[in-house]
This record gives C-alpha cells, structure tokens and sequence, in this order.
C-alpha cells in the first residue's frame, strides 16, 4: 500500500468521540471556581440551561441561578435567548462527569451592586418598589436588590401597610455588598428635590417649626431652613420669643443653599430700608417683602456697576 493510498484511508475514517476526546485534552481547560467564562446557550430543560463553554462536557445553570428574582418559564428565552453568547461565572468546579455548575444571576448581582455604589456617589435618586413592611420601616426591591427603609427615613411614618405596592423615590444612606446591606431614605430624596427647586436670592413663605437662641428654623416644605439671629435684623434683637412663634407664617430671602453640607441659609434683614426697620414695621416689612428685596437686589446691582474695576491682566492702566 502506497503512502498516498494510507492518506486517503485516513481521511475517511469517521472523527469518533474518542478521537474528540484525545482532542480536548490537547487543549489547557483549566475552569476554576469563581472564574468568569464565555458561553453559548444551546439547550433549556426543566432544571436549568446547558452552556457551551468549550470544556469536554457543557456547563449547567440551575434556574435559581439565571435571573435576580423568581424565574417565570416564559422570561427564560429573553435573559439567556438560545445561541447567544454571555459571561457566565464558575460557582462549581467539574464534578465527576466533568460538569461545571454556571451562574449569570451572580453577575446580574455584581451589576447591580456596582450600579448602586455608582448611584451613591454621585448623590443620585432610585426608585424602590415597596414589597412589605414592618415596625421599623419598608422592605423592597430596586434594580433586583432587597432594600430597606428607616421608619424614620419615610415621608409616611404611620400606616407602613399603605405603601406596599407602592413605588419611592429615593436616595442611598448604606451601599455595602459583602453585609448584602442596601438602606435608602425617602426622606432625603424628597428634601434634595426640594432643594433643588430653590433659588437663591429669591423670595420664600415658610412656618416656623423650631426656635432656638441663635436663630429660627423655617419649614420652606419638604426642607428647612435656618434664619440666624444675626440675618434677622440689622439692628440688636433681644428674644426671639418677643419676635417668633411656631407655626408662624414668615417670609424669608434664600441668602445660601449648601447642598454639599444640606443647608439652607435664610435672611429677613435683606427686605430692610434703614437698620431695625423690620423690628419697627413688621407686618408692613412682611406684606412687601418681595417688592423690597428686589429694590434691595437693584440697589446692590448699581452700586457695583459704578464701583471702578481694576484693568484686566494685560491692560494698560
């Protein structure tokens, strides 16, 4: 027989399992725990999905494995559609028929939990679906994530049972993913959104809900603010008593807005004509308070207008 006749002999005898076999073992596969692999989805059964990760034998993703929450049959086709390729993470090494457990909901998890780091340092808001309650606050859902809300975090501090179902906005107080811990606060939301629809040098009603020896806190709804004794008037005030009382309706100039320190900075001495005028006119002060600041702010305006600027970096004096 002929070298040539040998290669041909060769060439159609069938690839048998065991000739794949000895070629899979040419190659390195060395699949570890908690190591991330590409995949092909190529076949669902009752118990999970089978993935070809390029091993000797297909990788397994039970159910409880695949989506962040329960799994309904008809969602299955939509998360790991059939030959799509997606990272899939080693939870188990082979077993004895040199089978490898999968998981994608961990690196939904991961996800998810990078996204909310992310949220919380920007200062941003997120929506959590309430699912239950109980004497310390709300449980819920967001982005697949079990969250909590302080009782003491909640606008709706009383009938818990009535936000189920509900959806809030919110913000983040705790992000902690190896105590699985993520706590938010409805309350802070609502006040950073207050905050944010303030101006300052602007005009605003409040009631007085608090006040203290150096100042009067001002509810400006949904945020307070503090009215300090030294922006009342530009005259000495003596007790604030004398002046103040709670529930007091009052109107307020916005002097500052912190929001990096969450402070609110207030001023009725800026709706003044003369030092004390407040002090000696308060109920005319107050029904013109607008009127006042605006002439205050356009008197401010001219006096800078005519106050001579030093000649820019360059210019000829």
């Amino acid at each position: 027989m002929t070298s040539e006749s040998t290669r041909s002999q060769s060439a159609n005898t069938p690839f048998s399992m065991e000739d794949f076999a000895k070629a899979l073992e040419k190659h390195d596969y060395e699949f570890t725990k908690g190591q991330v692999v590409r995949g092909t989805v190529f076949e669902y059964t009752s118990d999970g999905v089978y993935v070809d990760i390029g091993g000797k034998s297909a990788g397994f993703v039970p159910l409880k494995e695949i989506a962040l929450r329960h799994l309904e049959d008809s969602e299955l086709a939509e998360i790991l559609p059939l030959q799509t390729e997606q990272e899939f993470l080693i939870i188990r090494e082979q077993d004895a028929d040199g089978q490898i457990l999968l998981s994608y909901r961990q690196l939904l998890l991961k996800a998810a939990w990078e996204e909310m780091a992310e949220v919380q340092a920007n200062g941003e808001s997120v929506q959590m679906y309430v699912t239950g309650s109980n004497k310390g606050g709300v449980m819920g859902e967001v982005k697949g994530l079990r969250a909590f809300i302080p009782r003491s975090h909640l606008v709706e501090k009383e009938n818990l049972d009535a936000l189920q179902g509900q959806s809030l906005t919110t913000t983040c107080l705790e992000v902690d993913e190896q105590r699985n811990k993520l706590v938010l606060s409805q309350r802070n939301a609502m006040r950073a959104t207050a905050m944010q629809a303030l101006q300052t040098n602007s005009v605003v009603e409040g009631k007085v809900v608090s006040i203290k020896p150096y100042g009067v806190f001002v509810d400006l709804g949904s945020v307070t603010g503090l009215l300090h004794i030294k922006q009342i008037s530009s005259s000495r005030i003596g007790s604030l008593e004398d002046w103040f009382s709670l529930g007091q309706s009052i109107k307020v100039a916005i002097a500052e807005i912190d929001e990096f320190k969450n402070r609110i900075s207030l001023s009725t001495k800026a709706f003044e004509s003369h030092p004390g005028e407040l002090l000696e006119k308060w109920d005319e002060v107050m029904a013109n308070a607008e009127e006042r600041f605006e002439a205050a702010q356009e008197e401010r305006r001219k006096e800078k207008e005519a106050t001579p600027q030093p000649p820019a970096s360059g210019e000829e004096e």
